[in-house]
């Protein structure tokens, strides 16, 4: 196995969670990207409540493929990920900037019925939204027609992209571990090439994503492969919520309403449902965003 990594590798960073990792069969015309999470997953679950593990799972399974699926394209901005339905399972959103900020959120009823996606969201379908800073956004949809997440995430790549695409996604309470196998763009791969690297890839268990680091699991996976590896990129928690964003959101619903919110409560009080953060606004706080809207709040009331 070839492993070409750069010299700079940081190899404490490599020893760590909270990384992705690329990769590249450079004669092939075939890519991969492998990520495990695991401050930057329990901070992102540590403010919400989930209905089950099952929905927990799902939700690491999206936290993981967000990292993946954002390092195939090259962007300032965010890549998001939504799966939506009308079941007992409302929403699953999963966020990732290009410098791999993660953060999301979950909606869901009290009690979840155990299962597989379909089950749990009922009918509904999955988004890929990339916001960039440079460029309006772009979206595309597939219904939720499989049973996984990384299944309806093949459709979706099939449908959007028409390149060959084969996703691994596990979570737990503890990791979010991905590992994400791409065509490249504008390269001829072999079927033949492209079925025996997947049925390789096939064989990785979910307890080996979750305890080996990934040049440990590539060396399992394709020892006999010319693996081209570059720098890993490390992950985290991040979250962009401010009270001034908070405040133009409030301004938007007019005097009217922040009125007659204000008539049956003395604060109005706005979380921020990524990271749990509290922002308050009393009668003074909102008359003054009314008089001036382009003020700002140079100071900031919040509570977690």
């Amino acid at each position: 196995m070839n492993y070409n990594a750069p010299l700079s590798v940081n190899l404490r960073l490599m020893k760590e969670q909270d990384y992705l990792q690329r990769f590249i069969f450079e004669q092939l015309g075939l890519r991969g990207e492998w990520v495990r999470l695991h401050k930057s997953w329990e901070d992102c679950r540590r403010n919400l409540g989930f209905a089950s593990s099952d929905v927990e799972a799902l939700f690491g399974q999206a936290m993981a493929a967000s990292v993946l699926l954002s390092a195939t394209i090259k962007f300032n901005g965010s890549l998001i990920l939504q799966a939506q339905g009308e079941g007992a399972l409302k929403a699953v959103v999963a966020q990732c900037t290009h410098d791999k900020k993660i953060r999301g959120w979950v909606r869901n009823d009290k009690e979840v019925p155990k299962g597989n996606i379909q089950q749990m969201l009922g009918q509904g379908h999955l988004a890929i939204t990339i916001e960039s800073d440079i460029a309006d956004p772009y979206q595309g949809i597939v219904s939720l027609d499989e049973k996984t997440l990384s299944e309806n995430l093949q459709n979706y790549f099939t449908q959007s992209e028409q390149l060959n695409t084969r996703l691994w996604l596990f979570a737990d309470k503890h990791f979010a571990a991905g590992l994400l196998l791409q065509e490249v763009p504008d390269r001829k791969l072999s079927p033949l090439d492209w079925e025996r690297i997947s049925i390789l890839a096939d064989t990785v268990t979910q307890e080996e994503m979750m305890t080996l680091d990934s040049e440990e699991m590539l060396y399992r996976l394709f020892n006999e492969e010319e693996v081209k590896v570059y720098d890993p990129e490390a992950v985290q928690f991040g979250c962009t919520c401010s009270r001034q964003k908070t405040a133009s959101t409030l301004l938007a619903l007019g005097r009217s309403e922040l009125e007659l919110i204000l008539s049956e409560q003395d604060l109005i009080s706005v979380g921020c449902q990524f990271c749990g953060e509290q922002f308050e606004f009393d009668k003074v706080d909102v008359e003054n965003l009314l008089q001036n809207p382009d003020a700002g709040f140079p100071g900031s009331t919040s509570r977690h």
